[in-house]
């Protein structure tokens, strides 16, 4: 049986770069197809905020214990398109972008990269801050992996 579940993760970042956290909200039916949910958050003390949000999705998928069926709605377009349009020719170019430049956060891409490929992935964008409750949970874990910092 397919484990499917639903995963709100988003980055924050005090300054960019600057201390920053991630959050992740875990969203899944146990046994008795009742509603579970997983809280998940940390923080760095000098990152940015594309590197929190990658954190955020690489932290959720890493949770998992055996392959799921996940739906992952970010509100970061960098990390939708990043693994969904651009990584795979990163990876053909041996991670340089198409200007030949190495690509930003590439230690990152790669380890969701990875962790992608244990799992069959649906990537949703949903736009931050505008009352999507599992967004505004993993905006609030964000902030709380933050506030654990100071």
């Amino acid at each position: 049986m397919i484990n499917k579940l639903e995963i709100y993760t988003d980055g924050a970042c005090r300054g960019n770069p600057g201390a920053g956290g991630w959050g992740a909200l875990l969203l899944y039916s146990n046994s008795e197809q009742e509603l579970q949910r997983k809280e998940l958050w940390g923080g760095e003390a000098d990152t940015t905020n594309n590197r929190m949000e990658l954190m955020a999705a690489i932290k959720a998928l890493e949770a998992l214990k055996r392959d799921c069926q996940v739906t992952l709605y970010t509100d970061s377009q960098y990390v939708r398109k990043g693994i969904t349009e651009w990584i795979d020719n990163w990876k053909k170019r041996g991670w340089k972008t198409a200007a030949k430049k190495p690509v930003k956060n590439a230690d990152l891409w790669r380890a969701l990269d990875e962790q992608v490929d244990r799992h069959k992935v649906i990537w949703k964008w949903v736009k931050g801050h505008s009352g999507n409750e599992g967004n505004e949970m993993a905006d609030q874990l964000a902030n709380r992996g933050v506030d654990e910092l100071v």
